[in-house]
């Protein structure tokens, strides 16, 4: 598996990936993923040879902030590492970065993946978030 940077939208494929998680918010409107992909601070793509297997996609300052905005790992591909290494790559990417914050659903086994990251739900750390959908 090889980590790189995703510099050219390839819209088959980010569809294809989105589509499997069943992410449609994103895939019903293609132009403004592309959009969010465009301006992104950092997008990487984990790959075996040519074949996506993954991506995340970072927005923020990179130097106050960076917030993962997307984590998506075909689900045949999922449990395999490719998550941690994209994760980590983000990680790697912005060492000094006070905060790295991500959104993500309740459920225990997500939790227990970003926590073996070095991730913090906010109310442990005494925080609390918002957001306004």
């Amino acid at each position: 598996m090889e980590i790189r940077n995703y510099s050219t939208y390839n819209e088959k494929e980010i569809l294809k990936v989105y589509s499997s998680v069943g992410w449609t918010a994103y895939t019903d409107d293609p132009q403004a993923l592309k959009q969010g992909f465009q301006n992104s601070l950092l997008v990487l793509a984990a790959y075996e040879r040519e074949e996506l297997l993954g991506i995340i996609r970072a927005v923020g300052d990179g130097v106050t902030i960076v917030f993962i905005q997307d984590l998506l790992v075909f689900p045949e591909k999922q449990r395999k590492g490719v998550g941690t290494a994209l994760v980590k790559a983000v990680l790697k990417r912005y060492p000094t970065v006070r905060q790295i914050e991500l959104t993500t659903d309740q459920s225990p086994e997500t939790a227990a993946f970003y926590e073996s990251l070095g991730f913090s739900e906010f109310a442990k750390i005494g925080c609390r978030g918002f957001m306004k959908c």
